[in-house]
């Protein structure tokens, strides 16, 4: 390996930066055990690199005679921690990326957490990675947190590992303990999948086959670590795979030229080729490949272009233009790995926002299938996923997304999950393809719909939700206001949320998990009555922000009319009419929202009812001009 010591840096500075921009790039990440070595690996990778600094070379001599651990000797590991004093002035750090570079590669190394409550941070080191270095102390043999690292990287889809073998030096040497290291290392990986293993011995301390062979290793016939990292094929650079490109933009500066522009994330495209447009099926033929810089012949992998097309197809931001003779699939209904990131539990049932690529749809999981046990490779039953687990699950989406499996194309086949009202990232996903079922449901049409149930009933439709504590009027109210628009010719239906579980969802307990089900089905019903021409009435404590937006997003804009019983819960405990706050409060009733439950008020309802100042029959009165003033129901 020769380091990068480049004498255009002094002397032509763009012929520098040129030499740089024709090297490729690694991206790769280690992982290991703690005092496994991976401090000192990075370290003494950047110092061999000659990527260490003046000031900080003399800042590590004397760190390491100050504060080191090799006796005086430079302690390359304090290149790395010095981002713990990063993280006590305050600085969060999950992951940390360095970057380096030789006389034939550039580098970014992303130094990843190794322990088990990280393991969302090591998912997001990884998820961009071509090649994982897992450091194995020499000492200690392959260890739990070896298999967890390893399950994790076939996951990702980083079908490259160097077992690194480090601190022979603490052995002797020895071939002996390295043969069974690599031994006991290959036939785990052999279980999980993982096929390209190259072990190397080394130690990083003492950069024995860090840079070239060691003489203390005459035994070792291989490649020392840095050249083979400059050397090994890029894994995700495939020249057969199909061409994709997500659009990210509809480009048109002018009504001469309609271009879409994106990054090419699989294959290679050339002016003449067939594409096809995804979701809508629809082909054409690529008429130019245009850049900043002029047309281009071809474009390949990561390269940002706008394509303009021979015919004159609707193309949208989040379509994805693919090979015509090999497309991407389609579905609404998808199964996928998901590791969960957020600091609250999955709710199966609850709406999520999923982002893939440039497109954004809602997606509503279901319980897992199976967690699968990190460390140990079980897999056992779940109703949810907790922070750092993963598990098989599958997720109904609002619109059809275009994917391919993740293990064949990681841009296509990833996504993350995004909680709808904190915006907050609480899932990465690694999509295994349709779900089963997708391929044998089909939307029926149906000829009398709902414009036609409207012109029979001589109003609108729409959702009058009552939301609010138990004991706060809901249930009152909406009774009154059901008599009053029937007596006024308005064709209704109640939705009562203790009537609604003698039947519907008689199975649904109280857990959290049950509560967004539980509103999940009223909601779809709510919507079907909608369509049928139906004023309907909803009163559901319904505690969560999340689905009380879903009950929203699942009809028309206008048609939702969100009524916030607002009643304090000393007063609603005081009138307590089912005896449930007193139950609660004794410990026989658990979950019991305003309790040991909470309650999330709405932030922006269309109507505000305070109970402990407005009778039942003005509650009914405001609804009213409410629905009035939204067209759904006729003035007078």
């Amino acid at each position: 390996m020769s380091a990068h010591q480049s004498d255009l840096i002094a002397t032509d500075i763009d012929a520098y930066l040129l030499e740089q921009q024709h090297k490729d790039l690694l991206r790769f990440i280690t992982c290991g055990s703690v005092d496994d070595g991976k401090s000192t690996l990075i370290g003494r990778m950047l110092y061999e690199s000659k990527m260490v600094f003046e000031d900080q070379l003399t800042a590590l001599e004397a760190d390491s005679k100050r504060v080191g651990t090799q006796g005086g000797d430079l302690d390359f590991a304090l290149l790395v921690d010095g981002l713990s004093a990063e993280r006590e002035q305050g600085i969060t750090i999950d992951v940390a990326y360095r970057f380096f570079s030789t006389a034939k590669r550039k580098f970014i190394v992303a130094d990843t957490p190794g322990h088990e409550q990280y393991t969302r941070n090591m998912v997001t080191g990884a998820s961009t990675a071509d090649l994982a270095v897992i450091l194995i102390d020499a000492r200690k043999g392959v260890l739990t947190q070896t298999r967890r690292h390893s399950y994790l990287v076939s996951l990702l889809g980083i079908g490259r590992v160097v077992v690194a073998v480090n601190k022979l030096d603490l052995v002797g040497y020895s071939q002996e303990v390295f043969d069974s290291i690599e031994a006991d290392y290959r036939a785990f990986a052999t279980r999980i999948g993982l096929d390209d293993v190259t072990a190397i011995p080394l130690s990083a301390l003492r950069g024995e086959n860090l840079t070239e062979p060691s003489a203390e290793m005459p035994w070792y016939d291989g490649p020392a670590l840095m050249p083979f990292l400059e050397t090994v094929p890029l894994s995700h650079a495939r020249p057969d795979a199909p061409f994709r490109m997500p659009v990210q933009w509809v480009n048109r500066p002018d009504l001469d030229f309609r271009g879409f522009s994106g990054t090419v994330v699989g294959g290679t495209i050339r002016p003449g080729d067939t594409v096809r447009v995804l979701p809508s099926g629809r082909t054409s033929t690529v008429a130019r490949i245009v850049t900043f810089d002029g047309d281009l012949d071809e474009a390949g992998l990561d390269r940002s272009v706008t394509l303009t097309l021979t015919d004159e197809i609707d193309v949208s931001r989040g379509d994805v233009l693919v090979a015509a003779d090999d497309p991407a699939q389609v579905s609404d209904q998808i199964r996928a790995h998901v590791v969960w990131m957020g600091e609250d539990k999955l709710l199966p049932g609850r709406p999520y926002l999923l982002k893939s690529g440039a497109r954004t749809l809602t997606a509503t999981p279901s319980a897992p299938d199976e967690v699968i046990d990190v460390n140990t490779l079980e897999r056992r039953e779940s109703e949810t996923l907790r922070l750092n687990e993963i598990g098989v699950v599958d997720l109904v989406l609002s619109a059809p997304l275009v994917f391919d499996p993740y293990l064949a194309n990681r841009d296509t086949g990833g996504f993350i999950l995004i909680d709808r009202l904190t915006n907050a990232t609480v899932a990465a996903g690694m999509i295994d393809g349709a779900a089963r079922r997708s391929t044998n449901i089909h939307w029926q049409s149906i000829e009398v719909g709902k414009e036609a149930h409207l012109s029979l009933k001589g109003h609108g439709a729409g959702v009058v939700w009552l939301t609010g504590l138990s004991g706060s009027g809901k249930s009152t109210i909406a009774n009154l206001l059901e008599k009053r628009l029937h007596s006024d010719g308005v064709h209704t239906f109640l939705l009562d949320g203790d009537n609604v579980r003698h039947g519907l969802n008689r199975d649904l307990g109280f857990s959290e998990e049950d509560r967004v089900e539980n509103i999940r089905r009223v909601a779809e019903v709510a919507r079907l009555m909608v369509n049928a021409g139906l004023v309907v009435i909803v009163a559901f404590i319904s505690p969560f922000r999340s689905e009380r937006a879903f009950a929203r997003s699942r009809v028309g804009r206008g048609e939702f009319i969100e009524v916030f019983v607002d009643t304090p819960l000393d007063v609603a405990e005081s009138r307590d009419p089912k005896g449930l706050y007193r139950k609660a409060r004794a410990g026989e009733l658990t979950n019991f929202t305003g309790i040991d439950s909470p309650y999330e008020p709405p932030e922006a309802p269309e109507l505000r009812i305070d109970t402990a100042d407005t009778t039942p029959d003005e509650a009914v009165e405001r609804i009213v001009a409410t629905l009035v003033g939204h067209w759904i129901i006729p003035a007078g």
